[in-house]
């Protein structure tokens, strides 16, 4: 059985908490900043748990079964 590669785009953009959920960054943020609010802007700066349907095959990115 060969080894399990982790993901190299996944693992620079996404980290496990403690508790083993998958955390992420925001999209749109990179440019076009002039259109938002500063109060879009603002929540976009936080990172936020993946979704619940996504987190399975987030963590087979990242090498985590």
């Amino acid at each position: 059985m060969p080894k399990v590669k982790t993901h190299s785009g996944a693992k620079k953009r996404m980290k496990l908490t403690g508790k083993g959920k998958v955390k992420r960054y925001q999209a749109k943020t990179s440019h076009f900043m002039r259109h938002k609010t500063k109060k879009a802007k603002r929540h976009l700066v936080n990172s936020v748990v993946v979704h619940k349907s996504e987190e399975k095959r987030m963590k087979q990115l990242l090498g985590i079964f």
